[in-house]
């Protein structure tokens, strides 16, 4: 999707207007969590939105939390399936650290649902577990467990028509 102009926010974060790897413009903070922070950004040269993880800085001191970080990077590029959050590059900035640019995803995550709707339908439920299933399958049969699975790390996007399609996002401590 071409990135659009609406979400640039010039100023408001550290990265924003910089550009990582050589490739990606930061444009906005999409979040944080105990490893880092996840940017919307934008591909420099072909201008198509991407999520840019970058480890935070104190963490990354840490040589147990800095190999965390890279086997995620590996465990997702191993892994091309349509229920796992796919991922483009992975690399290290002088200025910005470690960094894993992956698809960027419009949507919500399953944690939002739940608490903005309480329990839910049993047919949704069960539509997201199978592709959530299928997506650890995927992992498994590389290897891969995630070791880290909540509603929080499934996401639910829509693709040509189709909604509600499960990503499992954030292998970080997979093993």
């Amino acid at each position: 999707p071409t990135v659009p102009a609406a979400r640039y926010r010039a100023g408001t974060e550290p990265l924003v207007g910089q550009v990582v790897g050589g490739r990606y413009r930061m444009l906005s903070l999409l979040g944080a969590g105990g490893m880092g922070t996840v940017w919307f950004a934008e591909h420099v040269r072909l201008r198509q939105a991407v999520a840019v993880k970058v480890m935070n800085p104190a963490v990354a001191e840490d040589a147990v939390q800095r190999t965390r970080f890279e086997r995620e990077a590996l465990a997702l590029s191993r892994m091309q399936h349509p229920n796992i959050v796919r991922i483009h590059d992975f690399g290290m900035e002088p200025d910005v650290g470690l960094y894993l640019a992956m698809e960027y995803l419009e949507g919500r995550d399953l944690a939002s649902d739940i608490r903005l709707k309480g329990a839910l339908p049993v047919a949704f439920v069960v539509h997201v577990a199978r592709q959530v299933c299928r997506g650890l399958m995927a992992a498994h049969a590389q290897g891969v467990v995630h070791r880290d699975l909540k509603p929080g790390n499934v996401f639910l996007t829509e693709s040509e028509g189709i909604r509600d399609i499960a990503k499992v996002l954030d292998f970080g401590i997979a093993k």
